[in-house]
């Protein structure tokens, strides 16, 4: 991490001087064709990036935490696709006007590091998710998928580790380029293995050392 405690502050200092909204499970921060209103940074809960490909079906981008800030893209070149951003829990996020922003960004050196960090990680998911596309088998795409998502939001239990999060089937297809019948079937393998258990749409990893052995 580039970014000191102070520095990690003064990013969220920044922000506290928006507006701050809630949101129910469910609803749209960024709806469809919509330009983002400013720059959001989450406080709590959870949100979902996508875009809707040419077929009408739900693409899956990316799935955002607390701490974390949307649309970066947006956010520095006030350029970027037409994402829609949703909340998957009840969330709190705070919005800061683009213009404050792009002018703290530029004036304020405190907040580049923890900027850095953001981007950084952001960087490295997307790269683990063109590595996770290079798997000639939807087995090892789907194993690959869970497994990082199991690093950004895995909690231990007595079960195993539970990705804490909602993950829809055509989320997760989307998400490693298969069918949902497909995700479906090798989900059940995985499963039927005791691998993994899948309850309403949270995913406990059972033997994670069993599954990294198939990559």
């Amino acid at each position: 991490m580039l970014a000191s405690n102070d520095q990690a502050k003064a990013l969220v200092d920044l922000f506290h001087r928006g507006t701050k909204l809630t949101y129910k499970k469910g609803e749209f921060i960024v709806r469809p064709n919509e330009t983002p209103s400013g720059v959001f940074y989450i406080e709590e809960g959870i949100v979902k990036a996508y875009d809707i490909t040419k077929y009408g079906e739900e693409n899956l981008l990316i799935i955002r935490k607390p701490r974390e800030i949307f649309p970066i893209i947006h956010g520095i070149t006030g350029k970027g696709r037409d994402i829609i951003y949703q909340t998957l829990a009840p969330t709190t996020v705070w919005r800061l006007e683009q213009d404050i922003y792009n002018k703290e960004i530029h004036s304020n050196k405190d907040i580049i590091p923890p900027l850095m960090d953001i981007v950084v990680e952001m960087y490295q998911l997307h790269s683990e998710r063109i590595i996770n596309l290079e798997y000639r088998t939807v087995r090892e795409r789907l194993i690959s998928f869970l497994l990082t998502m199991s690093g950004r939001f895995g909690k231990k239990t007595a079960k195993g580790l539970i990705i804490d999060v909602p993950l829809k089937h055509q989320d997760i297809a989307s998400s490693i380029n298969a069918s949902r019948e497909t995700t479906n079937r090798e989900l059940s393998r995985l499963e039927q293995k005791g691998l993994l258990s899948n309850h309403q749409y949270k995913i406990t990893l059972i033997d994670t050392e069993a599954l990294k052995a198939f990559l």
